[in-house]
């Protein structure tokens, strides 16, 4: 997206950002929409869009005394309605990520959420491309040095830059949390992690108490007088369980099992 002064000329580029029809709000097409603009004439030509602007169209009839601020009219109507699309991407964006949000401390949901937002962060971005480039343009518009063709209209040239600036704004807050988010989604697998571990590590001990004991009476010595008692099998399977629930309750209090 640019504004560019030739003359007593104007050339302008905007993104068209809308979601792919027949897919969702999944996934976003980008078009672009170039407009020549001169005193006499304003000349669109939109690409990769299947939405027109036949609501352009209607608006400058219903007001035809608008018109009289010439052309520079015509172009804040057509960038008027460009911008006025990024909103529904926006709200989109607002309420997937709020949906997310709530997945975060599910169970099992971590993994999945940071896709989920890693994806939601592409889309901000593309959005992101389309607007603050946009917005630098139209404010040549608004202030400073105006273009001729756009001096009768700098009032409304004002009404998109505040409307692009609460979207550029509103994509830096939903990017500081979808960062956010994701800090907290690693964390929560991290944690998810050192549970699965600290479940092994108790278990392990465990079983290791059982294999000690059978590995101390399964030695092939002689001189080992729990073998010719009448009780040893008894005794050890007694200790060998109790070892093991004692083991079993303390790791269950501790919080690893």
């Amino acid at each position: 997206p640019k504004v560019e002064e030739y003359g007593d000329s104007l050339f302008v580029v905007m993104h068209l950002v809308e979601p792919v029809p027949g897919v969702g709000d999944e996934a976003l097409n980008v078009g672009e929409v170039d407009v020549f603009v001169g005193r006499n004439y304003v000349l669109s030509v939109r690409n990769r869009s299947k939405s027109g602007f036949l609501g352009v169209r209607d608006r400058c009839e219903r007001e035809p005394d608008l018109l009289r601020n010439g052309s520079g009219f015509v172009l804040y109507a057509l960038m008027d309605a460009v911008v006025d699309r990024y909103f529904p991407v926006i709200d989109t964006l607002e309420v997937d990520l709020e949906e997310i949000e709530k997945q975060i401390f599910n169970q099992g949901a971590a993994r999945e959420s940071i896709k989920q937002l890693y994806e939601l962060k592409q889309r901000a971005m593309v959005l992101k491309h389309a607007v603050a480039p946009l917005l630098e343009g139209a404010s040549k518009l608004h202030g400073g040095r105006v273009p001729q063709i756009c001096a009768g209209s700098q009032e409304y040239f004002r009404d998109v830059v505040d409307h692009l600036s609460r979207i550029n704004g509103s994509i830096e807050s939903i990017r500081d949390t979808i960062s956010t988010a994701i800090h907290v989604n690693l964390s929560m697998v991290t944690i998810s992690d050192g549970e699965v571990t600290k479940r092994l590590a108790a278990w392990a001990a465990i079983f290791a108490v059982c294999t000690a004991f059978a590995g101390i009476w399964g030695m092939n010595f002689e001189a080992m007088p729990e073998l010719k008692w009448r009780y040893g099998y008894l005794m050890a399977l007694g200790l060998i369980t109790g070892t093991c629930g004692f083991l079993y309750w303390r790791f269950r209090k501790a919080g690893w099992l």
